[in-house]
């Protein structure tokens, strides 16, 4: 495989480019494998990848039931942070973003990721207390954290609006190491580093049953034939709950909700970091793109469902959101707009854990988490697929936890348990 550097660019170039090779192989699937992973996005590339190069494993398949990275991997807001404070959390997702730092290195691919920082807009002086409880835990933790004064962040982005808002600004928590990846470019490379170490990648072959003796998973039923594994690892977010269905494994902690994004026509620069609030029952987030289009997008549509269509009034509310804190985008025109399925547990917080099949293993329940944490969820799903047990650091990340009363409630935006079953 072409390895990619400023030399092969220029010795393509004046070759025609006509020497590229592909990034990843088409293969047809095989009979058996190992292991196979369900689910070709961004969490179960990097499970490959990692389960590849950690551990050494060979005979991989990835399913993938449409094209590669046609889900969730390409229908986010691509925000990278680690501001988490919940034991669990804390570690897992600071480990996430030191692997986004070095990852297009690590995968010798661009996947564009901007550190342009991740700036939460305070509101109230309670909400100032909560950010420095939050932000201080960070610092005692490993990471960096700050709190901008009002004059300060009126220096830095001037242009929010800081004489009308409903909401007035009194300051800002921030995370410099922060900021964005491009969606696309971190599947994409995950793909071909995993090709590269001999995975297979089986995109158009969707799985619609399960082959079980006793408490085992001897197979998985798909559009292109039976493939047989010795272990199965599930990836697929808002379908968690159809697969878990159709593997018999009765009642999953799991709603799936759908969740919309938005981008404008290409503006000049404009804002050169992650800009969010949530105040008074509402939750917006934007940044600007590289191709100059402002990405924004806010609250769930709240009602359950597995279509990738939004509603209106969801539309209206983000937009609102978007011209109270920039007003000067009040005639800026809406491009596109698209939805994900998100896996929402019941605490925000996620599962990477073992099944009560013994070879079948869950990654499932990211809420609006999952495009920041895919390499610490490939890198902790990889490490519990080759030992099976779970790594320390997500051993809490379980089904079970609700029952033991470990409720890891970072408001990740899931339902609350409350009296859930």
């Amino acid at each position: 495989m072409t390895r990619y550097s400023a030399w092969s660019v220029f010795k393509n170039g004046l070759q025609g480019q006509r020497n590229w090779r592909r990034a990843w192989r088409d293969p047809e699937p095989k009979r058996e494998y190992d292991t196979v992973i369900i689910g070709a996005g961004l969490h179960g590339l990097a499970t490959a990848y990692y389960l590849a190069k950690n551990h050494a494993a060979r005979n991989i398949a990835v399913l993938e039931k449409g094209w590669l990275g046609g889900g969730n991997a390409g229908r986010n807001t691509t925000i990278v942070r680690s501001n988490y404070m919940m034991p669990g959390n804390r570690g897992f997702y600071e480990h996430s973003l030191r692997l986004w730092e070095n990852l297009s290195h690590e995968l010798n691919y661009n996947v564009m990721f901007s550190q342009r920082a991740h700036i939460t807009l305070l509101h109230t002086p309670a909400a100032r207390d909560a950010a420095a409880r939050r932000y201080n835990t960070m610092l005692l933790t490993g990471s960096d954290a700050e709190l901008w004064s009002l004059k300060k962040l009126k220096r830095k982005i001037p242009h929010l609006n800081y004489d009308s808002a409903r909401f007035p600004i009194i300051g800002a928590a921030v995370q410099r190491r922060a900021g964005n990846a491009r969606h696309d470019a971190a599947a994409w490379g995950y793909a071909r580093a995993a090709d590269q170490l001999g995975v297979d990648i089986i995109q158009n072959c969707e799985v619609t049953g399960f082959a079980r003796e006793a408490n085992r998973v001897t197979a998985v039923d798909t559009s292109r034939g039976r493939i047989q594994a010795r272990r199965f690892g599930l990836a697929v977010a808002g379908s968690t709950s159809q697969l878990w269905a159709a593997a018999e494994l009765g009642k999953l902690p799991v709603e799936t909700h759908l969740l919309q994004a938005f981008v404008t026509e290409p503006l000049k620069p404009l804002l050169d970091h992650v800009v969010v609030f949530g105040v008074g029952g509402a939750h917006f987030y934007i940044s600007q793109s590289d191709k100059g289009g402002m990405v924004f997008g806010g609250d769930l549509d709240w009602y359950k469902s597995y279509s990738q269509r939004g509603n209106l009034p969801a539309v209206a509310d983000a937009a609102e959101c978007a011209t109270s804190i920039l007003p000067c985008l009040a005639r800026v025109r809406l491009l596109r707009h698209w939805g994900g399925l998100m896996d929402m547990s019941m605490d925000g917080s996620p599962f990477i854990c073992k099944t009560p099949l013994e070879n079948l293993y869950l990654n499932a329940g990211w809420n609006y988490g999952g495009f920041k944490a895919s390499p610490a969820s490939g890198w902790y799903f990889a490490d519990l697929i080759a030992n099976a047990r779970a790594h320390p650091a997500v051993e809490n990340f379980d089904l079970g936890r609700f029952a033991r009363g470990v409720n890891i409630d970072e408001r990740g935006a899931g339902p609350d348990p409350k009296l859930h079953g």
